[in-house]
């Protein structure tokens, strides 16, 4: 059984709905930043489905809360590999290092310019580049959240965000 509905974002979900993703993501463009989780292998049947559908993907894996440098490393691939768009695969922290990786793709400046709290907390200027959220697994629910936790790291650990608008 196949459901959708519209909220914030658009939900698609339901048993064979991963089949769908090359060919949603097709009028985005035909390159992408694929942002996995520690393991890069498990999003190989979604690179396939890419690939069908002319995008190609090139792979940044998340290993644990994405920092901030993470980030920024994750927007420089992305520059460099011509992305258009941007795919979370995996749990939270893939999906929030997406998310900002969209957001930042999309915005000049350094990612503390956005940042609450330790940061400036300037609002975006420009909506993200499209991105999609694929989650593989249950509960944190960063795919249909509008901000990106992200680690600062200091002198100790403190997690901050960067809120989207779009």
């Amino acid at each position: 059984m196949r459901f959708e509905f519209a909220t914030a974002t658009r939900i698609i979900f339901g048993a064979g709905t991963l089949a769908e993703a090359g060919k949603l993501a097709r009028p985005w463009g035909r390159r992408s930043l694929l942002v996995t989780g520690r393991t890069p292998r498990r999003a190989e049947r979604l690179q396939r489905l890419l690939t069908e559908a002319g995008i190609e993907a090139t792979v940044f894996p998340v290993d644990g809360e994405p920092t901030v440098a993470t980030v920024s490393a994750a927007v420089l691939t992305a520059q460099e590999a011509g992305a258009e768009m941007v795919i979370g695969f995996g749990g939270g922290s893939a999906i929030d290092a997406a998310k900002a990786a969209a957001g930042l793709l999309a915005n000049p400046g350094d990612p503390l310019d956005y940042l609450e709290v330790i940061g400036r907390g300037q609002p975006l200027p420009n909506p993200a580049v499209p991105w999609m959220a694929i989650p593989t697994t249950a509960g944190t629910g960063a795919e249909v959240t509008r901000n990106a936790v992200l680690a600062a790291i200091f002198h100790e650990a403190r997690i901050w965000g960067i809120v989207f608008d779009s």
